[in-house]
């Protein structure tokens, strides 16, 4: 099988590292054809708030798809076309060019847009693009001849959403990339510093579905304890709400640190007692299951996190993680408290959490899930050009020879 990987999706974006190596993993020859148009976070915050209309976005836009065209008549003959996350905008001119190649189209929708601007309330910044990328992501979803999302109720969102049904979804989980999450060959599951204080670690962009303020006021509830120590990294629209707070209560128990690389970011968590996930109450996070949590499997360590039905139908409850509520301080503490005073409960968090990592959600496994909607995909499309030829000959005495063609 050979996939061209398409579009304007980032390139460093841990999900289409992960959907790409692990197709090569499961010996999918896998050539990119990129080019890129967004310049960061910020970038893209500005052209949702309303920045698209500026003569300069659009004239960046423009070029951005001539050379992708060109270069997409570079890469040579494939199976099939795959649009990499997001890929809203690129679904236009990937539907062309697979019809005029003849090859199946597969979009890696992965999140919804709309659901994420309305989410950061951009829709206050303007509320017309907001309306637009809703008309954008209802059509775009409409293009592809198999779409792939990370979950189920993700996908039943999308139906009441988008009328789009749950059965056109195919399922890939999220995972993540144990070329750079892993458990080093020199450390066991259950390393951290020896100094008798037990850290825990969270990680990411302070976005609403995050809930980092509810971390915070956990780390308030337990700053009798200086036993227990809460470092929070990385930066992000919520992240100055939540040093505020911070500051307000005067914690000593918590610590700030700007974001690190990826090297920096594995050594920071390997010396982690435990990670957080996420405890925030937005569809977009009750939906998910996020990258950090498989990430802290990954590496061994006991995982904290909020409690969702999708949560559930991957990870079991003092099994794979420590699940607590949503948006509830109070029961954060309580985990973070049992887990510290559980060295058991540590041990068996991290052991079988690292297991049930390894056996479905590492770039093997999930690429594996993705090789197999596509070869199923690449199986049917066949049969169905064969329905259409059988239709044209049984229509052939009744139809002029040039019409035939056209059927």
């Amino acid at each position: 099988m050979r996939v061209c990987y398409f579009g304007t999706y980032r390139a460093n974006y841990s999900r289409n590292q992960i959907m790409i190596e692990g197709l090569r993993r499961n010996g999918v020859e896998v050539v990119e054809c990129h080019e890129q148009l967004w310049r960061g976070v910020e970038d893209r915050v500005r052209a949702a708030s309303g920045g698209w209309r500026r003569p300069t976005f659009l004239w960046r836009l423009l070029i951005t798809y001539v050379r992708l065209f060109v270069r997409y008549w570079g890469v040579g003959d494939h199976d099939v076309l795959v649009v990499g996350y997001p890929g809203h905008l690129d679904l236009f001119l990937a539907r062309l060019l697979s019809w005029l190649r003849r090859k199946p189209l597969v979009w890696d929708v992965f999140m919804s847009i709309y659901l994420i601007a309305r989410e950061r309330k951009l829709d206050q910044r303007s509320r017309l693009t907001v309306r637009m990328i809703r008309w954008l992501e209802w059509l775009a979803c409409r293009l592809p001849d198999l779409l792939v999302l990370d979950t189920a109720d993700y996908a039943a969102w999308f139906q009441a959403t988008h009328g789009v049904s749950a059965t056109r979804f195919h399922l890939v989980p999220t995972g993540a990339d144990d070329r750079v999450f892993n458990i080093p060959s020199d450390s066991s599951a259950e390393a951290g510093e020896e100094d008798g204080v037990f850290r825990l670690v969270y990680y990411g962009t302070f976005i609403p579905n995050h809930g980092v303020e509810h971390i915070v006021e956990a780390a308030r509830l337990l700053g009798d304890d200086s036993g227990i120590q809460f470092e929070l990294i990385g930066r992000g629209p919520e992240k100055g709400k939540v040093v505020a707070l911070a500051q307000r209560h005067k914690l000593s128990n918590v610590s700030f640190v700007d974001w690190l690389d990826r090297e920096e970011l594995v050594k920071r968590v390997s010396k982690a007692d435990a990670c957080l996930g996420v405890f925030g109450v937005t569809p977009q996070s009750m939906m998910t299951i996020q990258n950090k949590i498989y990430e802290g499997m990954a590496m061994g360590k006991p995982v904290i996190t909020g409690d969702s039905p999708t949560v559930r139908q991957q990870l079991t409850h003092g099994e794979h993680a420590y699940l607590c509520r949503r948006a509830d301080p109070v029961d954060l503490a309580r985990a973070v408290r049992t887990l510290r005073n559980d060295g058991a409960l540590q041990r068996r968090l991290a052991r079988q959490g690292y297991h049930r990592f390894r056996a479905s959600f590492g770039l093997g496994p999930v690429g594996e899930r993705f090789r197999a909607h596509l070869a199923e995909l690449l199986a049917v499309e066949p049969l169905e050009r064969g329905a259409e030829r059988q239709v044209a000959a049984s229509r052939s005495s009744q139809v002029p020879a040039e019409e035939e063609e056209i059927v």
